[in-house]
């Protein structure tokens, strides 16, 4: 860094995103996107809007909210589109933590919150998840926090049931409880339907998983309406035109073919069985993943062996070195031909091993 570098900053562990390489065709199972592509509606849409790009985008993306209200069957008031999730949960670290409102989050679980605490000067707590990878919500009771969950969690995959965000909700009435539903489509249940009902609740989702966005960064918060005033008071401090208008397309062109990615869902959910009960067959064993993805590991196996094995043949999935997880990695749940590339070679490398 340079020596202009601002001291406050100087010690800001950034977040790592997936590799994105270049160098070869690879099956590409480390960063949990769609394996189909937008919908045809989508596409559509956004080469239409692209013909207007010399405009500015809608700063209050009004018709793309007008259309997520009525599928989800919420106010236009209860809903903010930003630059990905991530967007919407940068804005709630800077709208709902401080010195005296610190984050509390899971020691294991989306990367970028610690890095969102810190890069806005927030005291937090990482919680310990218990030994089986699940969260203990009595760790959360009244803890007096702004408590982030990813929910289903990542890189487990594993999902906590509303019951127990509501008794966390219930006892911190005083924090916001944000829960990130990036991976929410492919099997949990949704906190959306409790916005109403508890007023420290935000919940955020995502474009990019379940309904093939990814590379267009499209993101919300949905929550209460004085909520939602609380991060367009940051949006708008920040910048008013996060979500381009080819993405504000796009995303209209996705929520009027619903029925296209639904059938997408059902597809990565029975992909994931086969993935899984694959896997089994070969000795590995996994958590109970309600995602687009497996985390799993080979009991005589070293996870990042297997990961660098992987990388040489063109096979790419997420490895991680925090200690708990070391041995495990984590495999986008793709197409049955590019699951069977995978098992093919990792059937090759243990026997190679043997």
């Amino acid at each position: 860094m340079s020596r202009f570098f601002s001291e406050k900053y100087s010690a800001l562990e950034v977040y790592t995103p997936g590799e994105q390489p270049k160098d070869m065709q690879y099956v590409k199972l480390n960063t949990n996107e769609s394996p189909f592509p937008p919908s045809p509606k989508a596409r559509e849409y956004a080469a239409k809007a692209a013909e207007n790009l010399q405009l500015y985008c809608d700063p209050t993306c009004a018709k793309l909210t007008e259309s997520f209200a009525e599928v989800y069957g919420i106010g236009t008031d209860e809903v903010l589109f930003t630059n990905g999730s991530d967007d919407a949960l940068n804005f709630a670290f800077m709208a709902f933590c401080d010195d005296d409102h610190p984050a509390a989050f899971a020691d294991i679980t989306y990367g970028f919150y610690p890095v969102f605490a810190a890069l806005n000067r927030i005291p937090f707590t990482e919680i310990p998840l218990k030994e089986d990878f699940t969260i203990n919500a009595d760790d959360y009771i009244g803890i007096n926090k702004t408590v982030f969950i990813a929910n289903p969690n990542a890189p487990t995959g594993i999902a906590l049931p509303l019951c127990e965000i509501e008794r966390i909700l219930l006892s911190n009435p005083d924090n916001v409880v944000i829960v990130d539903e990036a991976y929410v489509d492919f099997g949990a249940q949704s906190a959306v339907s409790l916005i109403r009902q508890y007023n420290n609740l935000l919940v955020t989702q995502t474009f990019s998983k379940s309904r093939s966005l990814a590379g267009g960064r499209l993101g919300m918060a949905i929550a209460n309406k004085k909520l939602i005033q609380d991060l367009n008071t940051i949006k708008y401090s920040t910048n008013p035109y996060n979500v381009n208008s080819m993405t504000q397309a796009a995303g209209i062109g996705t929520l009027t073919d619903e029925a296209y990615t639904q059938k997408n869902c059902k597809t990565i959910i029975e992909n994931r069985a086969y993935l899984t009960a694959q896997l089994e067959k070969l000795g590995f064993v996994h958590t109970d993943s309600l995602t687009n993805f497996v985390f799993a590991k080979h009991p005589s196996f070293d996870g990042k062996k297997l990961y660098g094995s992987l990388k040489e043949r063109g096979v790419l999935v997420r490895h991680f070195t925090k200690e708990r997880i070391k041995d495990y990695n984590r495999i986008t749940v793709g197409t049955k031909a590019q699951i069977d590339i995978l098992l093919k070679n990792i059937q090759e490398i243990l026997e190679e091993s043997i």
